[in-house]
């Protein structure tokens, strides 16, 4: 009677795990589907030539996105070159040098960090970051491209950190004796042996922290300035700039359903998930070679 009572357990508990598999599959398709069917009118509304040219001024007919897309790149590639630094020096130091009381105090802080909602983040950057910048360098508005890569930076290095350091810590001690056992310094240990071990789940720290910066909106939304400028230099960095999602929720509330301005909006939604998918899918690849690559040492 247990016996049947167990068997009939389990299988309800298989198949909820499946109905919710299948149910995530079933809604990013039908988020893609929406995407699409509101979006790819914008092909037709805006000619392709517009649709990439370098205004963004609907309110005139003018529908360029490509300001949009660059000062997305810009504030994600800005946020990754603080984030990826800073958030794997972290991880080694709470994974292999700090003392276990550090450690039990800084985990928790990290975890914290990474749930702190983004508009705090916003509010900090207004009333701390932003004038900062200003009176420092001298610019005439702190509400730039830098000070968004600066708390977008912060988003992302809690992500970083947590991943990485799982990542160190999933290394063998065998790797970490071995070496030492050889000869070789702490330090040359962990760069030359811990960290290279763990590569492949530094590099998805890495992918997932720099999705995140890409879907970020309400930090961009309230630090950059959201001014649609073409970045073509350096400077664009201490300029205001606009991304794609910063566009999507200031503008969506307030054009006609069906418009074309309506219809570009969400093609800049399939532009940000393609951009967000291609992340995802790098990380996945690389998480899945470090697992085959694991069975293969088991074996």
């Amino acid at each position: 009677m247990k016996e049947n009572q167990t068997r009939n357990f389990e299988k309800v508990i298989t198949r909820t795990i499946q109905f919710s598999g299948y149910s995530s599959i079933l809604f990013v398709l039908l988020i893609l589907f929406f995407l699409l069917s509101e979006g790819t009118p914008a092909l037709f509304d805006v000619p392709l030539s517009q649709l990439f040219s370098e205004r963004w001024y609907p309110i005139e007919g003018y529908y360029g996105i490509l300001p949009l897309i660059l000062g997305s790149l810009v504030v994600t590639l800005g946020a990754s070159l603080i984030a990826v630094p800073f958030g794997i020096l972290t991880a080694v130091f709470i994974a292999e040098i700090a003392p276990k009381w550090l450690q039990e105090i800084m985990k928790p802080l990290v975890e914290l960090l990474a749930g702190l909602p983004s508009v705090v983040l916003g509010f900090l950057g207004i009333l701390v970051v932003s004038p900062f910048l200003r009176d420092t360098l001298n610019l005439p508005t702190g509400l730039t491209a830098l000070t968004g890569s600066l708390l977008l930076g912060g988003i992302a290095i809690p992500t970083i950190v947590s991943i990485s350091e799982d990542a160190l810590n999933n290394v063998p001690d065998s790797y970490r004796h071995g070496s030492l056992a050889l000869g070789l310094t702490r330090w040359q240990t962990i760069w030359g042996v811990t960290v290279p071990a763990a590569k492949s789940g530094i590099l998805m720290a890495v992918m997932l922290g720099v999705g995140r910066t890409i879907g970020e909106t309400m930090t961009v939304m309230m630090v950059t300035g959201n001014a649609p400028i073409l970045p073509t230099s350096l400077q664009a960095l201490f300029m205001p700039i606009r991304t794609m999602t910063a566009t999507i929720a200031s503008e969506m509330g307030e054009v006609a359903t069906g418009s074309p301005h309506y219809h570009v909006l969400f093609f800049i939604g399939i532009v940000l998930f393609l951009f967000t998918l291609l992340v995802n899918v790098i990380a996945s690849n690389i998480s899945s070679r470090k697992l085959k690559r694991s069975e293969r040492i088991l074996s």
